[in-house]
């Protein structure tokens, strides 16, 4: 039996989960593949106009997913931390997907993630589905939980050693795991942390591949994901209290940690046109960086971001981080 996993929102963050989770149980799991115009134009026209580019694609690979498996993999996601939550599209995608495409009826999967505190979503009751679906015992499910968890710790490993999630799930997908810790970039011209969701971030159609560009323009990268996430929210104690929001309480803990790391010259921030929870992160991390004095910019994306806007920003930002490091090394000698 064949089920989908759509290559979009939290799946760069958990895919080594759930597809070890479902193999182990014996399904063939089904990525939908980076996303295409394709892709794009099938979610964008079957969801509703005024949502956000992030929830168009995933309804287009939902769409994918339906034509190549059996079932398609739709999490409701409603929180992973108390008291925070996910943004109210991740809780009611499930709804979403069976509200706007119609062949999804009878054929979506989806757990409810709902757990105090458990970033690695292994609590057997979040798997019940799966038993009432297809029948599979308490103990298997436990065996599966298991397994995906060990891989899933090792998946966090590689990206806390300074992996990309990219690269982290490629690492992954090819079975080289901690060799690729080579490939970790340390000689580039400046060092920028790329701050945004791994959805916004890592999708190679929507950000136009921000960080291989980057790479690119001989840019060190630091993300998100390779801060621990103790170490994030050890540095939003300072604030009264934290935002609503688990990711985004990430992104921000992340970018106030690269803010007091001497090796960053600068903050970019990625983040889709129209995104509630993320206009609140970009301005929190706006200020921090002008409290800091470290340059901070914004690559705004979404279904109609031109590649030409997108470099020129890129290229302005590094070319300036690259001056101000120069003037500062001539200053010294």
């Amino acid at each position: 039996m064949k089920i989908a996993i759509p290559h979009s929102l939290l799946y760069y963050y958990y895919f080594p989960l759930w597809d070890t989770f479902f193999k182990e149980l014996g399904f063939e799991v089904v990525d939908t593949g980076p996303t295409t115009k394709d892709i794009l134009d099938k979610g964008s026209k079957a969801a509703v106009a005024d949502i956000c580019a992030p929830i168009k694609i995933f309804t287009g690979h939902v769409i994918e997913g339906l034509e190549k498996a059996d079932y398609v993999f739709v999490p409701r996601f409603a929180r992973i931390k108390k008291p925070e939550y996910f943004c109210p599209k991740f809780m009611g995608l499930p709804d979403i997907i069976e509200g706007t495409v119609e062949e999804s009826k009878g054929r979506v999967i989806s757990p409810i993630i709902n757990e105090k505190n458990n970033e690695n979503i292994s609590s057997p009751k979040v798997y019940e589905i799966i038993i009432e679906m297809f029948g599979f015992s308490h103990r298997e499910i436990r065996l599966a939980i298991k397994r995906a968890e060990e891989v899933f710790e090792r998946f966090k490993k590689l990206m806390h050693k300074g992996l990309s999630c990219d690269k982290a799930l490629d690492s992954y997908k090819t079975g080289r795991w901690e060799e690729d810790l080579r490939i970790v970039k340390k000689d580039g011209d400046v060092t920028i942390a790329v701050l945004g969701y791994v959805y916004d971030v890592y999708d190679s159609f929507i950000s136009m591949n921000v960080v291989k560009k980057l790479e690119a323009l001989n840019v060190n990268i630091k993300t998100f994901e390779m801060v621990p996430q103790e170490v994030a929210y050890d540095n939003l104690k300072h604030y009264r209290k934290t935002l609503f929001w688990t990711f985004s309480n990430r992104v921000l803990g992340a970018g106030l940690h690269y803010l007091k790391d001497p090796e960053v010259d600068g903050i970019i921030h990625v983040t889709a046109f129209g995104c509630g929870p993320d206009a609140i992160v970009g301005r929190f991390l706006q200020y921090e960086s002008d409290v800091a004095g470290k340059p901070f910019t914004t690559l705004r994306v979404d279904e109609h971001t031109g590649e030409g806007h997108m470099i020129t920003r890129i290229e302005a930002f590094v070319d300036m981080l690259k001056r101000k490091k120069w003037a500062k090394l001539s200053e010294v000698l």
